[in-house]
């Protein structure tokens, strides 16, 4: 069994069960060296996630400076340089969520991990990291004065998906392929659906946090468009995330490569049905969750297809 390759991998996995919901039961699941690679990804992300949410706590020209001291960061990664920015960035913390905040406190320990992986992996997170942060700047850059999101237009939201999750979709496709061949050969046919993958996703959570946004100030779904159009678009999408993952897994891909792309997808498709019954709010109960992960497993171990989309 290969070793992991992270030092501090402990440390970077209790931030992960401290940031995430969906992805801390699934990157687990995948085989070292991956795993390692899309723990620390996950985790550069959701810093840059931070930077863009704090529309609150800081002003926009923060929030900007901020993500683009992090590309800074991404393109000459050093341990010694995320401490003198952690330090900045924490004087006047940007998010009230306790762990995020730890999450910013331990950059240098998330960078100290990203250092430790292959160089191969580390161009690829890193490539990816700074092109979602620089989306990310100008979502900022395009916030009313209040801090506000507006989103006019089906496009206007699918841009928005792209920078904050179809790049995360182009990522993993380019980790799962290193160092393994029989993946590559199927790179193609993978990459035409990676950002669809991470898009539909995206659309689920959108849907089903749609209320609350709106309390919150967020207004990510255009008034002007049938909210009928968005889950004709999120089931188009998890159908390419569908035959993202049936093709790993028919490829001969790692067991938990399989598991991990598809418990969120099994996920998202039941959520999305519950929110279409229900309304927006509306969530996958625990013994929901846990019997889909239980059905996932046992599928992909008997060799049955890992996701059976439903009737459409």
């Amino acid at each position: 069994m290969p070793k992991p390759v992270l030092d501090n991998s402990a440390l970077l996995q209790d931030l992960l069960v401290k940031t995430s919901r969906t992805f801390a039961l699934a990157i687990p699941l995948l085989p070292e060296p991956t795993l390692s690679e899309v723990t620390v990804a996950y985790l550069l992300f959701r810093i840059a996630d931070t930077f863009e949410d704090a529309s609150v706590e800081w002003e926009k020209p923060q929030q900007k400076a901020a993500l683009l001291e992090f590309v800074e960061l991404m393109e000459d990664p050093s341990v010694e340089r995320a401490e003198v920015l952690t330090r900045k960035w924490t004087r006047n913390p940007p998010s009230q969520h306790a762990g995020y905040l730890e999450l910013l406190e331990q950059t240098p320990a998330v960078i100290a991990g990203h250092l430790s992986l292959s160089p191969a992996a580390q161009t690829v997170v890193a490539h990816h990291t700074i092109r979602t942060s620089i989306g990310m700047a100008s979502v900022v850059e395009r916030a009313g004065s209040d801090g506000v999101l507006r989103l006019g237009t089906i496009e206007d939201v699918q841009d928005y998906c792209y920078i904050v999750a179809g790049i995360v979709g182009e990522m993993l496709t380019d980790l799962f392929v290193l160092e393994r061949e029989h993946l590559e050969a199927i790179g193609d046919f993978l990459r035409q659906r990676d950002a669809q993958f991470g898009e539909g996703l995206q659309l689920v959570n959108i849907l089903k946090d749609s209320a609350d946004d709106a309390v919150e100030g967020r207004n990510y779904l255009p008034t002007g468009v049938g909210r009928e159009e968005f889950f004709g678009l999120a089931r188009a999408d998890l159908l390419a995330a569908t035959e993202y993952t049936l093709a790993i897994q028919n490829a001969g891909g790692p067991d938990g490569i399989v598991m991990f792309t598809g418990l969120p997808v099994e996920l998202a498709w039941a959520t999305l049905a519950v929110v279409e019954e229900k309304g927006p709010g509306a969530k996958l109960t625990r013994p929901q969750v846990f019997a889909i992960h239980q059905r996932l497993k046992r599928a992909v171990r008997k060799g049955s297809p890992a996701i059976v989309p439903p009737e459409l």
